[in-house]
C-alpha cells in the first residue's frame, strides 16, 4: 500500500492508460460480435437491446456522477479542514498572550516547530515515510505544548486557563480531523464496479456499432476518451497533492500563519 501510495500518479496514470486500452478492444470486441449476429439474423439482431443498453449506461452515467460528487466532497472538506486549522492555531497562539511572560518564548517556539512539523506533513506527500515521520513529531509536540500549557496554567490566573486549553483542544482537534480526512476514500469495490461497468458499456457500444459498414473512429476514441478522462478526475480529487490537482491555495493560509509567528519573534525596531 505504502508503495501505491508513494507512486499514485504512476499507478493513475497506467490505470487509465490500461482502461483507455481496454476499452478499444472491447469496442472492437463487441462490433465482431455484432456483425457476427447480424449475418445471423438480420431482422432481430438488435431487437430488445435498447432497454438493456440504457439501463446499463444509465447506471454508469449514476455510478459516475456518484463518484465524483463524493471526491469532489471529499475534496472540499480537506480545504475547509485546512482553513479551521489555521484558524484554530492561529487563535491558540494569540492566547499565548495571556501566559506570564516567562513561559510565552518557550511555548512559541513549541507553537513554531509543531506548525513546521504540521506542514511538512502534507508537503512531503508522495513520500508517505517522510509525512509518517512529521506525523510523528507533530504528534510529540503536540504533548509537549499541552504539557508546558498545563504547568504554565498552575502559575496564571484561573481564567487563563479556561481560556488557553480549550483553544488547545481545537487545535489539535483539527489536526486529527485533517489526517482522518486525508485517509478517506471511495470504497475500492466502487472503482472495481466503475471499471467494470466502463468495459461492460464499451461492448455494448461497440455491438450497437455493427451496422456500420467502416468503423468509426471518431465515436471509438471520443467515447473512450471522454470516459477516460472523467474516471482519472474522479481519482486525482481522491488523492489531491499525489496526482495534478493540489490544495495548494488553502495550504498558503498556514504558510502566511507560519510567516507571521516569524515576524513576531524578531524585535521590534
Amino acid at each position: 500500500m505504502s508503495w501505491l501510495y508513494s507512486n499514485l500518479a504512476l499507478a493513475a496514470a497506467l490505470l487509465v492508460a490500461a482502461l483507455f486500452a481496454g476499452m478499444l478492444a472491447l469496442l472492437e470486441l463487441g462490433r465482431r460480435l455484432g456483425k457476427r449476429r447480424l449475418a445471423q439474423d438480420p431482422e432481430g439482431a438488435r431487437a430488445g437491446l435498447g432497454g438493456v443498453e440504457g439501463a446499463v449506461f444509465g447506471l454508469l452515467a449514476l455510478l459516475i456522477a456518484f463518484t465524483f460528487s463524493g471526491a469532489a466532497g471529499r475534496f472540499d472538506t480537506r480545504r475547509r479542514l485546512i482553513a479551521e486549522e489555521a484558524n484554530a492555531i492561529g487563535t491558540a497562539w494569540l492566547r499565548l498572550d495571556l501566559l506570564p511572560e516567562g513561559r510565552q518564548p518557550a511555548m512559541r517556539e513549541l507553537f513554531r516547530r509543531f506548525l513546521d512539523a504540521r506542514l511538512e506533513i502534507y508537503r512531503a506527500l508522495p513520500d508517505v515515510r517522510a509525512a509518517e515521520e512529521a506525523l510523528a513529531r507533530a504528534t510529540a509536540l503536540q504533548g509537549e505544548i499541552w504539557d508546558s500549557a498545563v504547568a504554565a496554567g498552575n502559575e496564571a490566573p484561573p481564567q487563563v486557563t479556561l481560556l488557553l486549553l480549550p483553544a488547545l483542544n481545537a487545535m489539535f482537534d483539527v489536526a486529527t480531523s485533517r489526517l482522518a480526512a486525508v485517509r478517506s476514500h471511495q470504497p475500492v469495490v466502487i472503482f472495481a464496479l466503475l471499471f467494470g461497468l466502463a468495459f461492460g458499456c464499451s461492448l455494448l457500444a461497440g455491438f450497437g456499432m455493427a451496422p456500420g459498414a467502416e468503423r468509426s473512429w471518431l465515436h471509438m476514441l471520443g467515447f473512450a476518451a471522454i470516459l477516460v478522462v472523467s474516471i482519472y478526475a474522479i481519482l486525482d480529487l481522491e488523492f489531491p497533492r499525489m496526482g495534478l490537482i493540489h490544495v495548494d491555495a488553502a495550504d498558503q493560509l498556514l504558510l502566511e500563519l507560519r510567516r507571521g509567528m516569524e515576524a513576531s519573534s524578531e524585535p521590534a525596531r
